[in-house]
């Protein structure tokens, strides 16, 4: 009986990844796949993004978020969304980023989504055992009694997410991932496509939080 009641939340978490990708997927197309030139983002990466993201997109600053071997339309949607858009806000509220993207042109932050995409991210490690392994049954199966799926559907068993679909994962900073999860909790950030990650964030408590933001900075 447990393995059939198991079977229907797999079935049901299989079905929200390929519907939560089709849906991102048809944000990408009427994005365009990005195309930039990486050798130009240099000047701006030494003088702008360096004291938060690192030269190699490596953040050695828990609360600034990796950025080595992000997917470039990932990063390239979370520039954009940091900037007011046709005299529309921006969908995306962070007073630092909003200062550094504001003299920012389309092809700069092509230019930088390519060039941190190519970078390689370092591997992490997660700091709490326990914690990580409360996170890990979260991650891989997602919370049964709740109906949170699998954070795997959707960003791959070793957090290296789906190419212009869904975020590389793997290594990002704990504190970082904390953040963000409240954030889409609270409707603080709302920039997630058709309210996915609201959606899933919603049905988090603290502790469930913490454990999957610790098992993700360990995977590699």
């Amino acid at each position: 009986m447990e393995h059939r009641h198991l079977n229907r939340h797999l079935k049901f978490w299989r079905l929200w990844a390929v519907m939560a990708a089709a849906l991102v997927a048809q944000n990408v197309l009427a994005q365009g796949v990005i195309k930039g030139d990486p050798a130009k983002a240099r000047q701006l990466v030494d003088q702008v993004c360096v004291a938060c993201h690192a030269v190699d997109g490596n953040s050695t600053i828990p609360a600034n978020p990796s950025l080595a071997g992000q997917h470039p339309e990932y990063t390239y949607k979370q520039l954009m969304n940091f900037k007011p858009q046709a005299g529309k806000p921006a969908e995306r509220n962070n007073g630092v980023m909003a200062g550094m993207v504001a003299t920012l042109s389309t092809e700069d932050m092509k230019n930088l989504a390519v060039y941190y995409a190519g970078q390689k991210p370092k591997p992490r490690a997660a700091r709490d055992a326990a914690l990580a392994k409360q996170g890990e049954a979260i991650y891989r199966g997602g919370v049964i009694g709740k109906n949170v799926p699998a954070c795997a559907a959707c960003h791959a068993p070793n957090g290296a997410g789906m190419p212009a679909q869904f975020p590389r994962l793997a290594g990002q900073h704990a504190e970082y991932t904390t953040a963000q999860l409240k954030a889409f909790r609270s409707g603080q950030r709302a920039n997630d496509t058709a309210q996915m990650m609201r959606g899933v964030a919603a049905k988090m408590n603290d502790q469930e939080i913490a454990a999957v933001s610790e098992y993700i900075a360990g995977l590699r």
